[in-house]
């Protein structure tokens, strides 16, 4: 089998790659930069453009469509307008199945990349590529930055009930490569982290492992986002889940170091 994988240079492009190979899975790998790797056959291309896609796409046998472009104003342009170049190029090099990674909470949080995300998983639904989407939850490096980055303000700021559900990286890359060996699902999986977390008690753990005395400022989300939040609209109860915890992201990457 050989794999195109969209996205490969990112955080769980990474993870999914080393797990491809681990696996013995031919892989071709796409950057909008030229990249080399003794073990990924990489190309250029541009989703948001199409520049390259065609190439791609000729000669694999599957899609791994990892590619997302969450901030600014390309979103539309890649993850929707990009993930449709994408699907129409597969279907006319007879790709046999396209495996698109999501977010859970893209059909319930009120979020505008997820309304975009929502858009290209129907865009692969529609499509002539016999497909599967899997919806994981955040990873906790997300989680991580998103407290660092309010701490350097001073107080750790947030709604102490949004519930969180984080999901390691490598966990949803040998999920990705499970779905993909399966055969297309022709419908949507959900994979989550093994806890559900209150945010305020995320925080504790967080300013523990860091040795950090920052105290929690509490803000409560307003409106529906902040309703969905706290209702759970970023977890899931769909199992199998995955095992590694929060506490073991934190001791992985501040041990007894006190980071403040």
């Amino acid at each position: 089998m050989r794999v195109l994988v969209t996205g490969a240079g990112g955080r769980l492009g990474g993870a999914v790659l080393a797990r491809l190979h681990a696996d013995g899975i031919a892989v071709r790998a796409t950057s909008r930069r030229p990249r080399t790797g003794s073990d990924v056959e990489w190309v250029v291309t541009d989703l948001a453009t199409g520049d390259g896609l065609a190439e791609a796409v000729s000669g694999v046998d599957a899609v791994l469509h990892l590619a997302s472009s969450p901030r600014g104003r390309d979103t539309y342009r890649v993850d929707v307008l990009g993930t449709r170049r994408l699907v129409v190029a597969a279907g006319e090099a007879g790709v046999r199945h396209l495996v698109y990674i999501s977010i859970v909470g893209v059909d319930r949080v009120p979020i505008p990349y997820y309304r975009h995300k929502l858009a290209a998983e129907q865009v692969v639904a529609a499509g002539p590529v016999p497909w599967s989407v899997l919806r994981a939850t955040q990873f906790p490096q997300f989680l991580d930055d998103l407290l660092t980055a309010s701490a350097r303000l001073g107080p750790v700021v947030g709604d102490r009930a949004v519930l969180a559900q984080p999901v390691d990286p490598g966990e949803v890359a040998a999920r990705l490569a499970a779905r993909l060996t399966a055969g297309p699902l022709r419908g949507i999986e959900e994979f989550g982290g093994p806890q559900v977390l209150r945010f305020d008690d995320a925080v504790r753990a967080w300013r523990a492992a860091r040795g950090s005395r920052r105290p929690l400022l509490p803000v409560r989300l307003p409106g529906r986002l902040g309703r969905e939040l706290r209702a759970g609209g970023l977890v899931t109860e769909a199992l199998p889940r995955g095992t590694r915890t929060w506490a073991d992201h934190l001791a992985d990457t501040y041990g007894g170091t006190g980071r403040r």
